[in-house]
């Protein structure tokens, strides 16, 4: 509601602005990100200019994708053996992890609408660009932002955020809050 309110009306702009300045970046992933960012804020009751907030999320996303299409790897694969190092390749215990971490991720993903799955294994796995979505489906690319959207709501209800369950997640919120209050105190 608070994105439809919000952001939605300054959507426009934020691409617009982003098309003059994010040159060879795709603008759909970007907006998208941006988002599948406000969709998973806990609280948006401090965010006073959400139309600036929301540019400055999309900047962030867009300078965080050219940064990482900079990286050169250093050292080149065959280095590792050379050099004594472990290989790069799994252990069979981390393999076999990955795969069962893999089973649970697809059980997982048959919950969602089927369309809305579809979108986002194309978009996640097949890295198909929103439009490359939409077209293949034969939907709107608004359609797939919401489809990603819900997906990604999804996934941080079934899996938490940074590896952490739900509950590790608001254990941790909490805490950081009571330290955020105790500092209130201690400038009052």
């Amino acid at each position: 509601m608070w994105l439809a309110e919000h952001i939605v009306p300054h959507e426009r702009d934020i691409r617009a602005w982003l098309s003059r300045r994010a040159l060879d970046l795709e603008i759909d992933d970007i907006v998208q990100e941006m988002y599948a960012r406000l969709a998973s804020l806990d609280s948006v009751e401090d965010v006073r200019n959400p139309r600036q907030y929301a540019a400055q999320t999309a900047v962030s996303i867009a300078l965080n994708m050219t940064r990482h299409a900079r990286v050169v790897p250093m050292i080149p694969l065959g280095d590792f053996e050379e050099m004594g190092l472990a290989s790069p390749e799994p252990s069979p215990e981390h393999a076999l992890n990955s795969q069962h971490e893999l089973r649970e991720l697809e059980k997982s993903l048959q919950e969602l609408p089927p369309l809305c799955r579809t979108a986002f294994l194309l978009r996640r796995v097949e890295n198909l660009s929103q439009k490359e979505v939409a077209e293949k489906l034969g939907i709107s690319v608004k359609t797939v932002e919401k489809y990603m959207t819900r997906s990604v709501r999804f996934l941080i209800r079934t899996y938490g955020r940074g590896g952490m369950s739900g509950s590790q997640v608001s254990r941790k919120m909490e805490g950081e809050n009571t330290v955020d209050r105790d500092r209130t105190k201690l400038l009052k």
